[in-house]
C-alpha cells in the first residue's frame, strides 16, 4: 500500500501545538486537569508554566474564533475570514500573523512579588517588547515584523495589568515572539512567514517518513502518534542532558524511568540514535547503587522511588529493530549501566536469605495503586523477578559479546526464575508475597499476569493458566488492568481498571513469546483500534474507551507505533 501522507490535524485542547526540541507550546490545557478558554503559551521550564496568554481581539474585545491545529501551523479564525496564524521557527522562536484582528498576549502570572510573577518592558535598543518569568527563568521576546504594536503595563510592579496588542487596528501584522535568555540579541527574521509554515512542515515530514515509513490506511493515527512524539521531544538542557521525549508537554512533563522505553522502542528503527539517548537519559542520572532515579526533567532529578527493571526486554527489542547496530562502545555503555542497575535489584532489594528482590511500594512498579499492593506495600512480586530474568539474560548475553564475565548473570537468572515458579506460583496463579508478613497478596491485578513476557521460559502449565485468567481482563478494547468484574474495579482508578499502554505492549510481546500468536494480535488490534477513536491518553475507560487523564501521552503514541509497524510487516 501507499504510505498515508504526513499532514494530520488535532485538536489542541488535547494535544499541544509545538516543535521538536522546543520547551515551550500552545495549549489551553494550564494546569492538571486545568483548561483555559485561552491559548496560552506553557513553558515547561523549571515545571509547567502557563506564562502568557494568546487572546484574539477586534476593537478591543476577545473574539470567538475556531481553533484549526496542524503539525506546522495553529491557527484562530472566524466565519468572516479573519484570521491568526503561529507557526514555530525552530525550537525557541513562534512567528504569529494576523488578518482583520489582532491579538492580545497578557501576562497570565498571578502578579508580581520579587520572586514571583512576570515583568514587563521595552527593549531600548532596538523596541522589542520583554516578558521575564521568575517561574521559567526565561524571557519572551516579542519583536514587531510588520504592524504596530500596543502595550500596557510596562515596567508596572505588584499586581497590574501587563500586555501588548499586536494589529489592534485589525491590519495585517506579524511578530516574533522568543523563549529566550537575557544575553539574547536581536531577532532577525529568517524567512517570510510562508517560508517558516513550509520548513516546519518539512521537518515534521521527514520525521513521520523515519518513524513510520510503513503507515498506510490500516493505521490511520500513525502520523498523529508520531506527531506527539515530535512535538513533545526537548532540546538537551537542565538535568536532561540528551534529547528527550517527555511523557508529554501537559502536567506529565518529566522522563519516568521506565516510560522512556517505549518511546525508545518506537524510535529505535528510524531513528537509532535517537532512541538510544531515550533509553540512556535516566542512566545519566544512576546513584552509586547502582539505582535509577523516579524522574527527571528540566530543573529536578527524584529519588524517592525506582521504576521496574524492563531495560533488559526493552534493550533486547531496541537491538531487534533498531535501523543501525550498536557500536562496541555504545554496548560496552549499556552493559555497565544495566550490571549497574541489576546489581542494585540484587544487592539492595533482596531480604537476606531471599533470592526474590522485592518492590517498597507500588510506585517503584510503575503500578502505582494496583490491586497487588493491597495488602502490603513491600512485596516480592511475580512481574519484577520476570523482568529481572529478562534483564540478567540479557546482560548475561551482552557480556558474552563483549567478552565479559557471565556466570553471576546467568546463575543469578536462574536462581530467580527457580524461586518465582516455586514461591509466588498458586495453583493456577502468580501472587505477590508481602516481603515481612508473608501474606499472599490478592492476585486479581493485570500486573500478576506479566511473568508472560518469560514466555517459554515458563513451564507451558503456567503459560496456559495465566493466558486462560487474561480473558477476565479482555474487554472490546483490550486488557483492563483490574477485571470489570472484581469488586476493586475502578473506571477511572488509574491502575485498579483503565487500559494502559505499557502493560498491553509488555503482554502482547508475551503472548507471542509464549505461543498464542492469535491472542497477542486480538489485543493488539483493539489497543490500536483504541487510540485511533480515542486518542492518546495516559489510560482509558476499560468498558467505555474513553480517553483519560492526560490527553497526549508519549507512550501511549509509542505503543500504538510498535504495535502498528508489527501489524504492517506480519501482512
Amino acid at each position: 500500500m501507499t504510505p498515508a501522507p504526513a499532514t494530520t490535524s488535532f485538536d489542541i485542547r488535547e494535544i499541544p501545538f509545538s516543535y521538536r526540541g522546543a520547551w515551550f507550546n500552545l495549549s489551553p490545557v494550564t494546569a492538571l486537569h486545568t483548561r483555559s478558554e485561552a491559548v496560552h503559551l506553557v513553558s515547561h521550564r523549571n515545571g509547567m508554566h502557563a506564562v502568557l496568554a494568546l487572546e484574539p481581539v477586534a476593537q478591543g474585545s476577545v473574539v470567538a474564533c475556531a481553533w484549526d491545529a496542524q503539525p506546522a501551523v495553529f491557527r484562530w479564525s472566524t466565519p468572516d475570514g479573519a484570521s491568526v496564524s503561529a507557526a514555530f521557527d525552530g525550537p525557541n522562536v513562534l512567528r504569529l500573523r494576523g488578518r482583520g484582528m489582532g491579538l492580545r498576549i497578557r501576562d497570565a502570572a498571578a502578579g508580581l512579588t520579587p520572586f514571583t510573577g512576570t515583568y514587563l518592558f521595552d527593549d531600548p535598543i532596538d523596541g522589542a517588547i520583554v516578558f521575564t518569568s521568575y517561574e521559567t527563568g526565561r524571557r519572551y521576546r516579542i519583536t514587531r515584523i510588520t504592524g504596530a504594536l500596543e502595550v500596557a503595563g510596562a515596567e508596572a510592579l505588584g499586581a497590574a495589568e501587563r500586555h501588548l496588542v499586536a494589529g489592534a487596528s485589525g491590519t495585517e501584522w506579524e511578530i516574533a515572539l522568543e523563549e529566550t535568555t537575557a544575553g539574547s540579541a536581536p531577532f532577525m527574521p529568517r524567512g517570510r512567514f510562508e517560508e517558516v509554515v513550509a520548513a516546519a512542515g518539512a521537518r515534521f515530514a521527514e520525521y513521520v517518513e523515519l518513524v513510520a515509513p510503513w503507515r498506510d490506511a490500516r493505521t490511520p493515527a500513525a502520523a498523529r502518534a508520531a506527531y506527539v512524539l515530535w512535538s513533545a521531544t526537548v532540546a538537551p538542557e537542565g538535568y536532561l542532558t540528551r534529547e528527550s521525549v517527555l511523557m508529554s508537554k501537559h502536567w506529565m512533563d518529566k522522563v519516568w524511568s521506565w516510560d522512556h522505553c517505549f518511546n525508545a522502542l518506537a524510535l529505535a528503527p528510524g531513528l537509532p540514535d535517537a532512541a538510544l539517548d531515550q533509553f540512556l537519559a535516566p542512566f545519566d542520572h544512576q546513584d552509586a547503587t547502582g539505582a535509577l532515579p523516579d524522574s527527571v526533567t528540566h530543573s529536578e532529578v527524584l529519588y524517592n522511588y525506582v521504576k521496574p527493571p524492563i531495560h533488559g526486554w526493552a534493550l533486547q527489542h531496541l537491538r531487534a529493530t533498531a535501523g543501525r547496530a550498536l557500536t562496541p562502545s555504545e554496548l560496552a555503555l549499556v552493559h555497565d549501566r544495566l550490571a549497574a542497575w541489576s546489581g542494585y535489584w540484587l544487592e539492595r532489594r533482596r531480604r537476606p536469605g531471599r533470592v526474590l528482590p522485592y518492590y517498597q511500594h507500588g510506585n517503584d512498579s510503575g503500578w502505582d495503586n494496583a490491586t497487588t499492593f493491597d495488602l502490603d506495600r513491600v512485596v516480592e512480586s511475580p512481574d519484577l523477578a520476570a523482568f529481572l530474568v529478562l534483564q540478567l539474560e540479557t546482560l548475561a548475553d551482552l557480556a558474552g559479546e563483549l567478552g565479559r564475565p557471565t556466570d553471576r548473570w546467568k546463575n543469578e537468572r536462574d536462581a530467580v526464575l527457580q524461586a518465582l515458579v516455586d514461591e509466588l506460583w498458586r495453583d493456577d496463579r502468580f501472587v505477590a508475597v508481602g516481603a515481612l508478613s508473608r501474606r499472599d497478596s490478592t492476585a486479581t491485578s493485570l500486573l500478576n499476569l506479566l511473568p508472560l513476557v518469560l514466555g517459554d521460559r515458563l513451564p507451558p502449565q503456567l503459560r496456559d493458566a495465566m493466558v486462560a485468567r487474561l480473558a477476565e481482563h479482555l474487554t472490546e478494547h483490550g486488557l483492563a488492568t483490574e477485571p470489570p468484574t472484581s469488586q476493586a474495579y475502578e473506571p477511572d482508578g488509574y491502575w485498579r481498571g483503565p487500559i494502559w499502554a505499557p502493560s498491553t505492549a509488555l503482554l502482547v510481546d508475551g503472548l507471542r513469546r509464549s505461543g498464542h500468536d492469535e491472542l497477542s494480535d486480538l489485543v493488539s488490534d483493539r489497543f490500536r483500534a483504541l487510540c485511533e477513536r480515542s486518542g492518546f491518553a495516559e489510560n482509558f475507560d476499560a468498558v467505555s474507551g474513553q480517553g483519560l487523564r492526560d490527553r497526549a501521552y508519549t507512550w501511549t503514541a509509542a505503543v500504538y507505533l510498535v504495535l502498528a509497524a508489527a501489524f504492517v510487516r506480519r501482512g
